[in-house]
């Protein structure tokens, strides 16, 4: 028989690694992070949503079609957490950090997304990135090219033209990134804006534009 103690630790570690894949990305440091990325912020409020408590199923459907790939079943899986940060001055909200895992080259992406309160992109940084070029990817000059940009960018332009590829040999983890930030964006139209950017996506539709620059890279 084990000790209760390590009984018990060995049940939390067992819990833990059957939990793992329903486990979201949230903020290292919420107020050390939340007041760099706004300098003005008074107060935050924290969230998490899931696709299960939001629409389960269909609304996952919903996603992939608009993300233009299949969710992952199990680090995408229905009931993954995902932490959303209401970023306040007083009592008005300026704006919303959220982010996503994103399976990488070398392993998981922390994809963290700094948006104004209409979904514009403000900032954007990995919190984790596991590559032998990630201070390319790091990199202002790469990062930077996203800022302004929001989901109807995502939905009406080809990415790949748009942003340039910083690195030599890991063209896997951009395309990763340009897939994560895509399904960043998808889920806070889904959570937090309403489908404010859903008539950018019929219309390209429409069109028959907008081939799927991110093959399976999840």
């Amino acid at each position: 028989m084990y000790p209760k103690t390590i009984l018990t630790a060995l049940i939390i570690i067992f819990s833990s690694q059957n939990t793992y894949a329903a486990v979201g990305c949230t903020l290292n440091d919420p107020d050390r992070d939340i007041i760099r990325l706004f300098p003005k912020a008074t107060n935050y409020k924290t969230e998490f949503i899931s696709i299960k408590d939001c629409g389960g199923e269909e609304l996952a459907q919903e996603i992939e079609a608009k993300l233009k790939d299949k969710l992952e079943p199990v680090y995408e899986s229905l009931d993954v957490p995902y932490a959303y940060y209401t970023v306040l001055h007083k009592k008005k909200t300026i704006g919303y950090v959220h982010g996503v895992n994103q399976k990488g080259m070398y392993g998981g992406l922390q994809l963290i997304l700094a948006t104004d309160p209409n979904g514009v992109i403000m900032d954007f940084y990995y919190q984790k990135i596991t590559s032998p070029e990630a201070k390319k990817f790091r990199d202002k000059k790469f990062t930077r090219q996203f800022i302004g940009l929001c989901l109807a960018d995502f939905y009406t332009k080809d990415m790949a033209k748009v942003i340039k590829d910083p690195s030599e040999k890991c063209a896997d983890d951009y395309k990763a990134t340009l897939r994560g930030l895509r399904k960043n964006l998808i889920l806070q139209d889904e959570f937090k804006l309403n489908n404010r950017y859903d008539k950018y996506f019929y219309q390209d539709k429409k069109k028959g534009k907008g081939k799927d620059e991110n093959k399976k890279h999840n």
